[in-house]
């Protein structure tokens, strides 16, 4: 589905690759990248160098490996359940221990609602993009908010968080929304 990388100041996006193994294995072991997404599955790295080596030929789906200054995968954001007939899709993003708080999911985010939101072949051209934030990830929440998501619901102690619960947070961004604060921004 993926063509050619997204270029920003700080980070380039592309499709995650077989090579990307060792880095996605690191990230989806760190425990605390593991609570703030409410991550529970146990994979085994075996599953890691399957996915790696198939999510790419995948079209109901787009997993873009983050990278800045080299090749080397710093995390991943990806448009999943992508539906056509209603031009909508879900985001996430993840990135390695060591990579939070540098500023590369901020602009991975913004990279890929460019994408998305453009109109068709040149993008996805969707309408909708939502996500789930955890309420144990108040930075997530507040980047996610300056990029123009707005809070559109509350899931009540829907994940675990060691011994108690968390609340998830339905996060959404329309098509005219980001065009606006696009507009506005430059």
């Amino acid at each position: 589905m993926w063509l050619e990388p997204l270029q920003g100041e700080l980070v380039t996006l592309r499709p995650v690759a077989p090579g990307d193994v060792e880095a996605m294995w690191e990230m989806l072991s760190d425990p605390e990248g593991r609570r703030q997404t409410g991550d529970l599955r146990e994979r085994s790295r075996e599953d890691v160098e399957r996915w790696c080596a198939e999510v790419a030929g995948r079209t109901d789906r787009v997993d873009l490996a983050i990278t800045h200054g080299s090749d080397e995968y710093l995390g991943e954001i990806v448009l999943e359940d992508i539906d056509r007939e209603h031009r909508r899709a879900r985001m996430r993003l993840a990135l390695r221990p060591g990579q939070r708080g540098r500023g590369f999911g901020g602009e991975a985010i913004e990279l890929v609602l460019a994408y998305g939101f453009a109109p068709l072949p040149a993008g996805l051209g969707l309408h909708r993009v939502a996500l789930e934030v955890l309420s144990v990830n108040p930075r997530a929440r507040m980047l996610y908010e300056s990029l123009g998501f707005l809070v559109e619901g509350r899931q009540r102690e829907s994940h675990r968080d060691g011994e108690f619960w968390c609340d998830s947070l339905l996060m959404g961004i329309l098509e005219d929304d980001y065009r606006a604060t696009h507009v506005a921004t430059g």
